[in-house]
């Protein structure tokens, strides 16, 4: 089939500005442990490096709930219902959201959210031509804050934040629960959230998933400290660091660092940061849930549990939640 030219414009650009990610990566290098944002993962070459991830034999997350939407999408779309204003976070590709647009009754609009701009109109104009008559208003925003004017956007209609991908796992437990009652605050009584939710599982296929054999996911820890020289200049020497991931039984989650190699000295804002072999940054957390665990987080932030579809292993599952 042959698609004519679409042009998106933004919607809402509440991109940060250039270099206004120095405060927060002297923040993340002053604690203990250090620790830098996941969301400076995503500038364009990042993008493209997840999207690679995604493809990969160990990263089940993407295939098993592709997997989901294909098989339970139409009875997702007959639960968020119709005339439903779809808001995605972190909308990336899109790829797992046009299973979902496909099969929904008359969509008020798609409202797409992403910090890596270029990525962003790219997947917008993609699914502009595909989906024809469709509203697609992108917003390029860091979504883990304050957007202006999406909450006018979201009252106009009666709205749905989908968050595939399992990212809500990027949260610590604290953060999650703030994030969660944050979208609930956003849609509104009756207004849901479709999410989805990696769940735990044995610790040879979880760090297999953060470690693959091909190295793309260490090409995308390190290009964080490529897209940080983009922003302040020469700060990090990207070949004095290497990928490190490894699972946390008692805490639930993977732990994804960037470990230095040798003695050397990082400056950030005119503020020196020594590191000494085998120091490391905490560039992710990614939390695994339990099918109760998660149910009883979205509780406590004023969601009630509609649905859940999982695959039949039980690795991965997709919520669908209503705001209290």
């Amino acid at each position: 089939m042959n698609y004519q030219t679409v042009a998106v414009p933004l919607f809402i650009d509440a991109a940060p500005p250039e270099g206004s990610i120095e405060a927060e990566v002297v923040r993340g290098l002053s604690g203990a442990p250090r620790t830098l944002p996941p969301k400076l993962f995503y500038d364009r070459e990042g993008s493209r490096l997840f999207d690679a991830i995604c493809e990969l034999p160990e990263y089940y997350p993407t295939r098993t709930e592709t997997a989901i939407m294909e098989g339970s999408g139409s009875d997702m779309a007959r639960a968020l219902g119709p005339d439903v204003l779809l808001i995605e976070y972190g909308s990336g590709s899109s790829t797992k959201t046009e299973i979902l647009l496909s099969a929904l009754q008359r969509p008020a609009g798609y409202v797409p959210i992403d910090i890596s701009r270029g990525h962003l109109l790219e997947s917008a104009e993609r699914i502009a031509r595909r989906h024809p008559g469709l509203r697609v208003l992108p917003v390029c925003a860091d979504y883990s804050r304050a957007i202006p004017g999406l909450s006018r956007l979201a009252g106009e209609h009666r709205s749905v934040v989908y968050f595939p991908g399992s990212t809500v796992g990027n949260f610590e437990p604290n953060d999650a629960a703030a994030f969660l009652a944050h979208v609930a605050k956003l849609v509104g009584p009756g207004g849901g959230l479709l999410i989805g939710v990696d769940l735990r599982k044995a610790p040879d296929i979880l760090e297999a998933a953060y470690n693959d054999s091909e190295g793309v996911t260490a090409a995308f820890n390190l290009n964080m400290l490529r897209h940080i020289n983009v922003q302040l200049g020469p700060v990090f020497d990207v070949d004095g660091f290497r990928h490190r991931a490894v699972w946390n039984d008692r805490a639930g989650r993977i732990e994804m660092h960037l470990v230095s190699e040798r003695t050397q000295t990082v400056r950030v804002g005119g503020r020196p940061f020594g590191f000494e072999p085998g120091d490391a940054i905490v560039t992710e957390h990614s939390y695994k849930y339990t099918l109760e665990g998660f149910g009883a987080l979205a509780g406590h932030a004023g969601f009630r549990t509609e649905n859940v579809w999982t695959d039949p292993k039980e690795w991965f599952s997709v919520h669908y939640l209503t705001a209290r």
